[in-house]
């Protein structure tokens, strides 16, 4: 990367979805930009993102004659979100959201892909959307970054196969039938050819980026054309200030502070709060478990540097965070390995999640971020941190369970860490989570009932569109129910963990932080994780996270160059 100069017309601090959309902005407007990351890479929570972008109305889902009305995602919003919606920055969003999308199209290497289906995560509730919403960034060929491919940052392990090829959830399901099928065979050995050449090439992983990944290595690509200045491994110390105004940054790098001036204005966009042991807690939740998906390094470095400068913080009226269930591999030499269940195998057909009584207390399909807080809310009564996903030998073989991958692969290394919990019997299962057996017994046979007729009365597993779209189509009937009758049985321990952070910086629709007055601190934006997410702690679909940070980081771009 080239020399940081002493001032810029605008300084990103934070390379996620947010910061680099308000940086390539503000360089597509003409301005200059340094963009400095407190990491050794780019890319931040969006590199290991799954990619999803929500931005309602885009050009991409038009074009696919996909209809859909702010009126009808209005409606939706303000059912899901309650008091926690906010109509001015709603509206910014929802006009804005499709206007960044084809910008970023028309003038970058950021391209998507609209989803024909894929229902919001309340497909019940009036307004809500079935396609279209969700955008995807289509696959990128890292070469194209050269020597600044190695700048990228990885994708999450459990992203990968063969220790670094990327895989999306159609790559999975051609693979585990490549001994079934000729066309999935072919399919198969396309990917590991190109993954082969890659690594015989001397590339440290696959050059087929996917998901957050994708999208993470485009906005980087399209930073490098426009020329704009990346530092990594460059933390945002402080804040210069001059008659009210922010009019630099101090940052430190290569060992030594210094002092960069931004004439037009600095963006801050640290990716939230997620590590910050003092701002994040639960009641009744022993201290340290909640585990984040989000970098370590994200630990609300950049809210407190703007607090200190007056900017106000917003508790979200709902969740602090979003969240997620996850597990934890902790190796024999310590090191742990974390793993999301987000989408792939808790909606599948013969998985209960249990409590610390043996008792199901959630339906299983349900989104990510509503099963945590059913996890909350049982443990008010009953211990469910953590809590137990449960399946048998077939289902682990074709699904998998966390990390304990499908297709016949080894197992035997997790059992002996304590990860996967194996067992020949049920009673014995519980035996080894040290849960009641006759509990634990009644729910599995309760599963295995409703199995048998379709219909999970208990907790309704599979009796939502969201559900069944992440069922196995496989299955007549109930994509989502399964029996688990097939020895040996297993469990993983699941824990509140979460993808980020919700309570963030006060600002207004065009990104302008605010401080305790209402008034917006000349010279000072907030975007991304930072920003104090829209959705007030809700998660009402797949990308509401990503969608605003794009949306926000464009707005924030558009805003500089315009004054």
């Amino acid at each position: 990367m080239s020399a940081i100069a002493d001032s810029y017309d605008v300084v990103v601090a934070g390379s996620g979805a947010g910061g680099m959309a308000a940086a390539l902005t503000s360089a597509i407007e003409g301005l200059s930009v340094l963009v400095v990351e407190k990491e050794d890479h780019v890319g931040g929570s969006t590199a290991i993102s799954g990619g999803a972008v929500w931005i309602p109305n885009n050009p991409l889902a038009v074009a696919m004659g996909i209809e859909d009305s702010t009126e009808a995602v209005m409606t939706y919003l303000g059912t899901v979100l309650g008091n926690a919606l906010r109509p001015d920055m709603m509206h910014a969003f929802l006009s804005s959201g499709p206007e960044a999308v084809a910008y970023f199209d028309r003038h970058t290497q950021v391209k998507f892909a609209a989803r024909a289906y894929s229902p919001d995560y309340y497909p019940e509730l009036p307004g809500a959307g079935r396609a279209g919403r969700p955008i995807d960034p289509l696959p990128f060929d890292g070469r194209e970054l050269g020597e600044a491919f190695h700048l990228l940052k990885d994708p999450l392990a459990t992203f990968t196969v063969l220790g670094g090829m990327m895989v999306n959830v159609t790559d999975v399901n051609h693979l585990l039938k490549v001994t079934r099928s000729f066309q999935s065979w072919r399919y198969g050995m396309k990917l590991i050819a190109r993954y082969g050449s890659d690594r015989l090439r001397g590339w440290h992983r696959g050059t087929r980026l996917l998901l957050g990944n994708a999208l993470a290595g485009r906005l980087l690509k399209s930073a490098l054309d426009r020329g704009i200045t990346i530092a990594t491994g460059t933390p945002l110390v402080g804040l210069v200030r001059s008659e009210g105004r922010v009019t630099g940054v101090t940052i430190r790098h290569e060992g030594r502070e210094r002092t960069v001036a931004a004439r037009r204005g600095v963006v801050v966009a640290t990716g939230g709060f997620p590590w910050d042991a003092a701002r994040r807690s639960l009641p009744g939740v022993e201290a340290g478990r909640q585990w984040s998906m989000s970098p370590s390094g994200n630990a609300g470095d950049g809210i407190r540097i703007a607090e200190a400068a007056g900017a106000s913080f917003l508790e979200a009226p709902a969740d602090q965070a979003f969240w997620a269930p996850v597990s934890v591999w902790t190796k024999a030499d310590g090191q742990q390995i974390r793993f999301p269940h987000l989408i792939w195998d808790r909606a599948k057909p013969g998985l209960i999640a249990v409590n610390g009584a043996g008792h199901r207390f959630v339906n299983e399909g349900t989104s990510y971020h509503e099963f945590v807080r059913a996890m909350l809310r049982s443990h008010e009564t009953v211990p469910t941190v953590p809590a137990f996903l449960i399946a048998d030998r077939p289902f682990v073989d074709r699904w998998g369970l966390g990390l304990a991958l499908p297709g016949g692969r080894p197992r035997s290394h997790l059992i002996r860490d304590g990860y996967l919990i194996e067992a020949a019997s049920i009673a014995e299962l519980a035996a080894k989570l040290a849960i009641p057996a006759d509990a634990l017994n009644a729910s599995v046979a309760e599963m295995n009932q409703a199995a048998a007729v379709g219909v999970d009365a208990g907790f309704g597993k599979g009796s939502s569109e969201y559900n069944r779209y992440y069922g196995d189509p496989a299955v007549a009937g109930n994509p989502c129910l399964g029996t688990i009758a097939e020895p040996p049985f297993y469990a993983v321990r699941v824990y509140p963990g979460d993808i980020g952070t919700a309570s963030g910086l006060l600002t207004d629709p065009d990104g302008r932080v605010l401080d305790g007055t209402g008034e917006p601190i000349a010279g000072l934006y907030c975007c991304g994780s930072d920003m104090a997410s829209i959705m007030g702690g809700h998660y009402p679909g797949a990308g509401i996270t990503l969608g605003p940070a794009l949306t926000f980081g464009y707005r924030i771009g558009r805003n500089i160059a315009a004054r």
